[in-house]
Order: C-alpha cells, then structure tokens, then sequence
C-alpha cells in the first residue's frame, strides 16, 4: 500500500512491534517542506461496514461492495462472490497453498479464520482498508502513512503541544494578573467620570448628526427643486435654440433671394447699360470708306477706272442699303417724304414720286412731319398751324396723280449712246434719293434746339451736293464718285441724329 503523505509503497507490517529503522534527514526535510502546504483531506473516507458482523451476508456484501466502489481512494479490482471460487472447490488448493504462506511469513506464524482456514487475499485487504479508514475518521491524518512520515508528524505534533503549553501559560498568567489587581474606588470613579463624558460626546453628537441630516434633507429638497428648474431651463433652452435655428434658415432664405435678386439687378442693369450704348443703326447701317470709295456695310459706292472699278451689283446693293437706311430714318423719325416715297427692295430699290395738280416741283418742296411726331416745344404754334393745318388742306383739296417709278439700280455697262440713255433713269433716281436727303435734313435743321442748330454737312442744291452732280451721265467717274461719298456722309450724320433722338426719347419715357 502507499503512504498518504509521500504516496511511497510500503508493505503493512504483520506484527506491532515499534522497531524503526532511523530515516534519512533529506526525507524529513521533504516532509517539512510538504506539511506546510497540506490541506485537509481531498476526499472524505465512507467507513464501510464488517463484511463479517451483524446482518445476513449478502447484505453485509453488498455493503461492502457499495463502500468500496465509493471510495476512489481504493486503486485494487473488487472481485465479486460469483467470481470467487467457494471454500469446498478450492480446499485440496488451499491446503497445498498453506505450506507455502507459511514459509513467506517471518516469524512462521499465519492468521487462520474461525474454523481453522487461513483468511484470503481479498478478506485481508477488506479489513485492512477498513482499519485505515477507521484511523482516518477519527483523525486528521490520513492512513495508511510509513514510518517515516509517522516520525516526521510526530515530531510536528510535539511542537504544536509545545506552542499550545506555552499559549495556555500566558492565558493562565493573564487572568492571575487581573484576579490579583482589583480596580480601587478612585479608579472607579475616573472610569465613571470618563464614561459620562463618552457620553454626554455620543449625546452631543447624535444631536449634531439629526441636525446634519435635517440640513442634508432641505439640501436634497433644494437640489431637487433646483434640478427640476433647470430641466425646465434646458427645455427653454431647447426652444430657444430650435426658434433661432429656425429663424437663422428663415434669414439665410431672405438673405439668398435678396443676394441672387441683387445679382439679377446687376445683370439686368449692366445688360440695359450695354443696350443703352448699342447703337442698333451702326450695327445695321455700318458707313466708311476704302480709299476714293464710301462704303455702306462693305459695299462700295462709286465707280473708278480700271484696276479699281467697281461691279454694277455691288453698286446697286450699296444703293439699296442706302435707301433702306434713309427709309428707317424717316420712320424712326415720323417724317413721311413731300411728294415722294422709299421702296427699299435690295439690289432693286425704287423711288415712287407723286405730283400733285397746282403743287410746287419736288425742287422746292418742303418735308411735312406727321402730327403725332412734333411736340409742343419742338416746333412753334405758329409752326404747326401751317404746316399741320395746310397740309390737311392739301390732303383735302388735292388729289395725287399717278405716280412715277424711279430706278435706284443699272443693268451694266452699254455701248455710249445706250449708256446714256439707261443711266437716265438711274440718275432721276439719285437725284430723287437726294432730295430726300435734303428734305430730312431741313426737318432735323427745323427741330433741332436753337443753341445746338443741326445741319447737313454738305450742301445740297438740286441735283448736286456741295458742288457736285449726283449724276452718272456725263460726268466723270472720279466726280461721281466724290458725289457718291457725300451723299454716304449726309446718311450718315442722319442716322446719328435718328440714334441720338431715340436715346433721348428713352431716357424721357424712362
């Protein structure tokens, strides 16, 4: 079996006898070591009954049986009754068996049962367990221990007692010394004294500790009413923080619309601004030059000899563009022609001329504004009385003939005596286009302010314009040419003033 304690094998010794052999002092050392951590028991030892005592055998068996298979402390295989052979099978066994149990033993002597057989294995074990287990009941120590950890436990037992003699000495010591000094009268009396002082100070400061919790409970109370106004202060809080929130989207809208309104304002005044400068008659009507020639939108007008002579279609496309200028001129400025009338179509453009029965020639003929295009402080009463008024009159009285078509265009170089009479139509036609020239520039003459008198820059008399004959045949194309370039220059100074007044009248209705 093994000892508990060091878990070494050993043999159960058969005798009592209390001879020892000494045991080395490294053993004694570890057992030292290994009581000072030792606990109680890891498992608590079930006492199985006697397998022969009280009680019918089978119940004492299975007892046994029962206690032993609890017991994890048992390392051996428990062999039931119907594994072991009965008593009258085995006895011609046992007996030759017995010779040689009794020569094992030392001493020569062997157990033998109540009936004179000898005990078996299995029985001896039983009964040695049991006595171990008995042991351990009924102490701390666990058994089956070796002599060694015998020798080593008690040497430990001892200086336990040893500690415990001494332990027991100072507690006898102690209660002499109060038994022999008995407390005097003075003595006493501190005692008294100091214990109404203790507590007259408990008195005192249980009072103090009411009055201290009082104080904490109207603290509480105060805390408390001064945690409820401010849930209500961060509620309000939260209701003012949502309004400004609220209020700051409102104005950030506002402050966007008036941002993009004043973005548009700025464009839409710019935009007026730049459409108040555009001059939509230079764009239309654009008058230059190229050398000898005056241009109107790139066309020249005039005719040179060669290298530079000019096509007979881009001539009369640039005489074209001058009539439809002369024509908006009139219409800007509400001015019908005396006699005469602007069909501007392109490189085919006509002049219609009217006579009237007992009228002066279209020479002297003066230009009749509608009633609707002076005002009061452009022209005098006097004024429009007889101009207004007799032209009514004329309107009423006379009828017009039939009129006269006037070409503003040639078909192309003819032989000289052919030229001259296809040119004849062209050159009434210019001179015509000249006389309605004259007319609008005796208009703006009219009513223009007195301080900023406007006139033509040219002269221009019948047929010919500061001096020079508007006329193709029989004349030079070097003169001709100039003609032409004045007249460009006349259409020009009228298409500014047509700009100017309309400028004006905006910025008036304006």
């Amino acid at each position: 079996m093994n000892c508990q304690k060091c878990s070494t094998g050993h043999a159960v010794e058969p005798t009592t006898s209390t001879s020892r052999t000494p045991f080395p002092q490294d053993r004694k050392d570890l057992y030292d070591k290994v009581s000072q951590d030792a606990s109680s028991p890891t498992f608590k030892r079930v006492i199985p009954p006697a397998r022969h005592g009280i009680g019918s055998q089978p119940a004492m068996a299975a007892s046994t049986k029962a206690g032993l298979k609890d017991n994890p402390a048992m390392s051996f295989v428990m062999l039931t009754d119907s594994q072991v052979v009965s008593p009258q099978a085995t006895g011609k066994s046992n007996n030759k068996s017995q010779s040689r149990s009794n020569s094992r033993k030392p001493n020569g002597t062997a157990e033998e049962g109540p009936d004179g057989e000898k005990p078996r294995l299995s029985q001896q074990i039983e009964s040695t367990t049991r006595l171990f287990e008995i042991l351990s009941a009924r102490s701390d120590i666990d058994h089956p221990i070796c002599t060694e950890c015998t020798d080593l436990l008690l040497s430990q037992l001892q200086s336990r007692l040893s500690s415990a003699m001494k332990e027991r000495d100072t507690y006898i010591s102690f209660l002499k010394s109060l038994n022999t000094s008995t407390p005097t009268s003075t003595d006493l009396t501190k005692a008294q004294r100091s214990l109404a002082e203790a507590c007259g100070a408990d008195a005192k400061a249980f009072s103090e500790l009411l009055a201290l919790e009082k104080e904490k409970a109207a603290l509480d109370a105060e805390i408390t009413s001064l945690e409820a106004e401010s849930l209500a202060l961060d509620a309000e809080e939260q209701d003012f923080w949502r309004s400004r929130n609220s209020f700051t989207l409102t104005l950030s809208e506002f402050q966007n619309e008036r941002d993009a309104l004043n973005a548009a304002y700025d464009h839409d005044a710019q935009q007026l601004e730049r459409l108040q400068r555009t001059n939509v008659y230079n764009d239309c009507f654009c008058i230059s030059h190229d050398g000898h020639f005056g241009t109107i939108n790139g066309l020249r007008l005039g005719r040179l000899p060669p290298p530079q002579n000019v096509e007979w279609p881009e001539i009369n496309a640039a005489l074209g563009t001058a009539a439809l200028l002369l024509a908006t001129v009139a219409q800007k400025l509400d001015v019908e022609f005396q006699g005469m009338r602007i069909k501007p179509m392109g490189s085919t453009s006509r002049i219609e001329k009217f006579e009237y029965a007992g009228s002066q020639s279209s020479s002297t003929a003066t230009i009749t504004p509608n009633a609707t295009a002076r005002s009061s402080k452009d022209v005098s009463p006097s004024q429009s009385a007889t101009t207004g008024g007799g032209r009514q009159q004329r309107q009423q009285q006379q009828q017009p003939k039939p009129s006269t078509s006037l070409d503003l265009f040639s078909s192309g170089d003819l032989p000289l005596v052919a030229n001259r009479i296809m040119h004849r139509r062209l050159d009434a036609g210019l001179v015509a286009f000249l006389d309605c020239i004259r007319q609008l520039g005796e208009y703006v003459e009219m009513t223009s302010a007195e301080h900023q008198q406007q006139t033509l820059p040219y002269v221009i008399e019948g047929d010919k314009i500061h001096g020079v004959s508007i006329k193709l045949g029989g004349n030079h194309d070097h003169e001709w040419t100039r003609a032409c370039k004045y007249t460009l220059t006349c259409c020009k100074f009228l298409l500014a003033h047509a700009s100017n007044v309309g400028s004006v009248r905006a910025r008036e209705g304006g």
